[in-house]
């Protein structure tokens, strides 16, 4: 099981953020990785759906012509690097290479990645924290491919934008300029997980490496006694409504 100790929730609350050392084991790992490795060996993304994924502003238009990321909080759909695709929509680079993401709902469709989100160890950790009655709102496999980098924030958010507007998501807040010095490095190593409170901001530096940097990630929310937003730019569907954690 994985329930916190009381001084590792209390560093979680007083910090927003915990690092938990080998939380999943090397053959999880490699489950994960040998999984995903699958799904880019089979991959069939046509052309026109080849999308950059970008949280700037202006990629966001671009991304608003196609349905491909729009509807995509209830598929598995691949999302690739800057300047991967020559003008035909060719690969430059071997296709494993020139991926951004997998999203946004592994958890609910591979049976790899369900079984390691729902499983009794991210369960009791989830308690641990109190959550009575959580989602899984998202996830996410993320290739930090080298020399390339983003970031996150909470001070502004991707929104739907009203029925028949275009472009049909925008930012709701701003990005403000934040000093550097108020981050914390948290080197982390294969198989630690890092919980992220929904209100911290954070950032992922640029992979300055030779090698990618794996990462699997979900979003939890309580379901009990909230509403999901209709606002969110991601949403549930009749086909995928938000599966429960709690199994």
């Amino acid at each position: 099981m994985a329930c916190l100790s009381s001084s590792q929730l209390q560093k979680f609350q007083e910090d927003g953020f915990l690092v938990l050392e080998g939380f999943l084991s090397a053959d999880e790992c490699v489950a994960m990785q040998q999984r995903i490795g699958e799904l880019v060996a089979n991959m069939d993304v046509p052309l026109h759906c080849r999308t950059i994924f970008s949280t700037q502003d202006e990629q966001l238009k671009v991304l608003d012509n196609r349905d491909y990321f729009w509807n995509s909080g209830d598929k598995i759909r691949f999302f690739f690097e800057k300047g991967v695709f020559d003008e035909k929509g060719d690969f430059l680079v071997p296709p494993e290479k020139s991926i951004n993401k997998i999203g946004h709902a592994l958890h609910a469709h591979d049976p790899v990645f369900r079984s390691v989100t729902h499983s009794p160890k991210v369960q009791a950790l989830a308690k641990s924290l109190g959550l009575q009655m959580p989602v899984v709102v998202q996830s996410m496999y993320i290739f930090k491919q080298p020399h390339l980098g983003g970031e996150g924030g909470v001070s502004r958010r991707l929104i739907r934008a009203p029925a028949g507007s275009i472009p049909v998501t925008s930012f709701l807040g701003s990005e403000p300029a934040r000093d550097n010095s108020l981050f914390v490095p948290t080197p982390v190593r294969r198989g630690d997980l890092i919980l992220i409170h929904g209100e911290v901001v954070h950032k992922s530096e640029q992979n300055l490496s030779d090698r990618s940097r794996h990462a699997y990630t979900f979003h939890l929310m309580e379901a009990l006694g909230t509403v999901w937003s209709p606002e969110n730019w991601l949403q549930p569907t009749a086909e995928l409504p938000f599966p429960r954690l709690y199994t």
